[in-house]
């Protein structure tokens, strides 16, 4: 049997990262490969491995690296297949993984985690499969809330053990409340110009508005149906989550925000279809990477460079076409003729 995912370690140092992996792809019974190539000591070993790979119908590939961490890019220059990069902590907080890891040119993006999570590298693995698999969205579902009922059971765990004169651990203490659902707000007004999009690009301030046209002129070439919203997590909660919530049809969520990347969070807390986060620079030029790339554990969001527009729309399609020949046909032109030029 074929396996879906492909986890390749640039060392057998990074082993404790890629275990991380497994144990959530064990979880989900989702059949992979681990193996171990370098970048820039085997090469050779990289363009087999993964080209064959892609041949034999791997699906999604991830890179775990530390250091320069080029191995996420030299799987990518070898597989029309979305690329998942773990940046490992080796020197430096694994700052300098992370960079090399999500600053990728266009056409190539690498869905970039937070650094060490290679538990999330799973996660986001998994989601892209669950596009075009109902059982294995239904165990995402699933073991995202196992990831909920800790939080929960935290409060029990630890709070009420707490013993200070002024704490008063039995005022809405967490087992006793009623939480609900996120429901759509019947009387919320909902504006959408394509309800029926595969990809669905939100947008936290009008400032960001440029790197969202890059986004939306790349998923027209690859001829992916998409809607765009400005709406903001903070300043108008209702709209933004009865946004997402009547976007049904989604497949894809691009969130795109600076001050603090508050609509990638916004978005992976109430869908559970891959989120793929643009970081942007704001007025004053303060960029928004490292809060949009360091989410917790069970909620991944898949980062591309900042303003990078454009590979966040060619990582939806390399998403998309897992199972759409006709985009695959269209990804090739589009980096051919990149590369040409």
């Amino acid at each position: 049997m074929t396996p879906k995912i492909m986890i390749i370690l640039g060392s057998g140092s990074d082993i404790a990262v890629a275990e991380k992996a497994m144990d959530v792809l064990d979880k989900l019974e989702i059949p992979y490969s681990l193996k171990i190539a370098s970048a820039h000591r085997t090469p050779n070993l990289i363009r087999e491995l993964v080209s064959q790979a892609s041949d034999a119908g791997i699906e999604v590939f991830i890179g775990i690296a530390g250091l320069a961490a080029h191995l996420p890019g030299a799987i990518a220059a070898y597989t029309p297949r979305p690329v998942i990069g773990v940046p490992v902590d080796v020197k430096t907080g694994g700052i300098d993984a992370l960079q090399s890891v999500v600053q990728m040119p266009y056409p190539s993006p690498i869905a970039t985690v937070g650094i060490d999570r290679g538990d999330n590298a799973a996660i986001l693995a998994a989601q892209f499969i669950a596009i075009h698999d109902e059982e294995v969205r239904r165990k995402i579902i699933d073991l995202r809330w196992t990831y909920a009922e800790k939080v929960y059971t935290s409060n029990e765990e630890i709070v009420q053990k707490i013993d200070r004169p002024y704490i008063q651990n039995d005022f809405l203490r967490i087992k006793n409340l009623e939480v609900n659902g996120v429901k759509i707000d019947e009387d919320a007004e909902i504006s959408c110009k394509n309800e029926d999009a595969e990809v669905v690009v939100i947008v936290g301030r009008q400032t960001d508005l440029p790197t969202a046209k890059k986004v939306t002129v790349i998923l027209d070439r690859l001829k992916i149906s998409h809607d765009t919203k400005v709406v903001c997590p903070i300043r108008s909660n209702k709209k933004f989550t009865n946004y997402v919530k009547c976007m049904k049809k989604a497949k894809i969520f691009i969130g795109i925000s600076s001050n603090s990347s508050q609509v990638t969070g916004g978005i992976v807390g109430i869908t559970d279809r891959p989120v793929i986060g643009v970081p942007c620079t704001n007025e004053n030029g303060d960029d928004y990477m490292l809060t949009t790339v360091s989410m917790p554990p069970g909620v991944p969001v898949a980062t591309v460079g900042i303003n990078n527009g454009k590979n966040a729309a060619v990582l939806a399609g390399e998403i998309l076409a897992i199972k759409d020949p006709n985009i695959t046909e269209l990804l090739d032109k589009l980096k051919d003729k990149k590369i040409n030029l």
